[in-house]
């Protein structure tokens, strides 16, 4: 607000002997400064009389009054009820008549409020004058109300100043004010993260909607509704989660990606991967969290059968092959892998990698974040590598023939290769190899071991249950007569307040097929998968769902989810 337009008003409030005419071109002055229309910062420090200053404002401007002593925003259409503009101009929309939106304000110098209004809406405006004593709340609840609704709960003030955000927070447009103005948010955000956390959450999704925001998290693999904010709130909830991983406010547009650190201690701290993506209703924005506890997990905590423990283990101790491992997206790959990692990293080995991206930092392993766009690819990252005298080599995925050559290529010349496709089994991953265009002599070559893994919910100790089966549904399950013979108890999900609708954590479950000569000889005279299936039986490699029934007999899967993670 300029000090002319304030001046002005104070002149004639001071002539009207609302304001003391000694003082009234210094409350112009301080007005003009803080930004603010002299009618709102003189009511703020209690100066003024909402009644008395309508009535002189009125008669002197000839702007008609109106009543806010029963106003409801919501009865009208949303696209009019701006909160940014409401906030910036002190105005609210009145009522509409005609082609005629009203705009209800205190200050009738304030003619930009109208022109923003009308810009926004597309619709004619006029004014109208209310009491500054009535506007003043209508204008909080409009643009704070919805802040006031969040579900804070309980959090420390540890937890408030744990997370690691920009220096500076840089503004837009009003989206994100003060941190003492958004501390809500902060709080809300804080405790979102928090509780993902202690959940054991891998994911956390906000999402932006037409009528509604929800922020969901993948819990076990599966996702759940936590919370469901004020959608008015969607573009602070994503400003603010955007600050914090340090991306551009400013750009809408586009997706981007960032990263978020949480400190729970001195010597703990999480990681969050953020990612955003413009919808069309807002950016939903997905965070991955990245708990470095997790690579460090030893193989005896992931759940493989003794055979295939001993099997990952001698492939690791080989000096060259090359070790796979597949499955879909969140099926524990990375685990897996950096686990395997983790047992080779030490001070005789030269260890290199290639990520998209790097989610995990490593000491001692030399990790490489891959970047198409400028031009660094798995497979210029692996050409580098060679040159670099690695001892292991590890790819984060091999998605093409160029990235599948050179791996092969490294695994044939004294390095041990760990890398992921994207299949659903052990004899899968060696015909896409195959279909990719590598010769069947270097797959049959190459390859020393595949890892086909799921991981499956754990089922909560405090509550499972026994189910009754009969000896006939569990051979349809795939059971054999000797292990129904062993009489196991099989236990379905309850659900308690200490799990998840009757799960708590997840279990690996796995298939770990070694290249055998037999299978060799199947890639070489140009074999399916099924025939390397068959094979693999005969040298009782047990596929993914035998291994999944063996965590039923051991009580730790449920038959629901043994379908679940296994019924391709």
């Amino acid at each position: 607000m300029s000090f002319n337009a304030n001046n002005a008003l104070a002149s004639l409030l001071a002539r009207k002997g609302l304001i003391e005419e000694s003082e009234a071109k210094q409350q112009a002055l301080l007005a003009a400064e803080s930004k603010q229309s002299l009618i709102h910062f003189l009511y703020e420090k209690s100066k003024l009389d909402g009644d008395k200053t309508l009535e002189i404002l009125s008669d002197s401007y000839g702007i008609p009054t109106c009543d806010l002593s029963d106003y409801d925003h919501k009865s009208l259409p949303e696209e009019y009820v701006n909160e940014k503009l409401i906030a910036q101009h002190h105005a609210i929309p009145y009522e509409v008549r005609g082609n005629r939106l009203f705009i209800a304000l205190a200050d009738p110098t304030n003619l930009a409020a109208l022109e923003d209004f009308q810009f926004s809406t597309g619709i004619r405006t006029e004014a109208l004058l209310a009491n500054i004593a009535q506007l003043a709340p209508i204008i909080e609840t409009i643009v704070e109300g919805d802040v006031a609704n969040l579900d804070l709960g309980d959090i420390s003030d540890s937890e408030l100043g744990g997370v690691e955000v920009a220096e500076t927070e840089r503004k837009d447009d009003g989206v994100v004010g003060d941190e003492k103005d958004d501390a809500p948010i902060v709080v809300y955000i804080n405790k979102l993260l928090m509780d993902a956390i202690r959940k054991g959450a891998s994911d956390l999704h906000f999402e932006p909607y037409e009528k509604s925001y929800r922020v969901r998290f993948r819990i076990d693999g599966i996702l759940h509704e936590i919370s469901s904010p004020p959608v008015t709130l969607s573009s602070r909830l994503s400003a603010r989660l955007k600050v914090m991983s340090k991306l551009d406010i400013a750009e809408r547009r586009l997706p981007q990606d960032g990263r978020i650190k949480l400190r729970l201690s001195r010597n703990k701290a999480i990681d969050f991967r953020v990612s955003t993506l413009p919808t069309i209703w807002g950016e939903k924005v997905v965070l991955r969290i990245l708990d470095s506890s997790s690579a460090m997990l030893g193989i005896d905590v992931l759940g493989y059968e003794p055979d295939q423990k001993e099997m990952y283990m001698k492939a690791l101790g080989q000096p060259q092959g090359m070790i796979l491992v597949t499955g879909p997206t969140g099926s524990g790959k990375t685990v897996s892998l950096y686990t395997g990692l983790n047992i080779l990293n030490t001070p005789e080995r030269n260890i290199a990698t290639a990520e998209d991206p790097v989610e995990i930092n490593l000491t001692g392993i030399n990790q490489v974040h891959v970047n198409p766009k400028a031009g660094l690819t798995f497979a210029s990252a692996l050409r580098s590598f060679l040159r670099q005298d690695p001892d292991v080599v590890m790819v984060g995925e091999i998605r093409d023939l160029e990235t599948a050559e050179i791996a092969i290529k490294a695994a044939q010349t004294g390095h041990l290769v760990l890398s992921t496709l994207h299949t659903n089994s052990a004899p899968e991953t060696l015909t896409r190899l195959l279909n990719m265009g590598v010769p069947s002599f270097n797959v049959a070559s190459s390859v020393s071991l595949i890892i086909a893994q799921r991981l499956g919910r754990r089922l909560c100790g405090e509550c499972k249950a026994p189910e009754e089966i009969n000896e006939h549904a569990l051979k349809e399950l795939g059971f054999t007569d000797d292990q129904i013979a062993q009489n196991f108890t099989v236990y379905k999900a309850v659900g308690c307040d200490k799990c998840t609708g009757g799960y708590k954590g997840r279990v690996g479950v796995y298939e770990v097929m070694k290249m055998s000569d037999a299978i060799a000889k199947i890639i070489m005279e140009g074999g399916n998968s099924l025939d390397i299936a068959r094979q693999a039986e005969l040298e009782g490699v047990a596929n993914l769902r035998k291994s999944a029934l063996k965590k039923v007999m051991a009580g730790l899967l449920s038959l629901n989810e043994v379908e679940r993670i296994t019924s391709f």
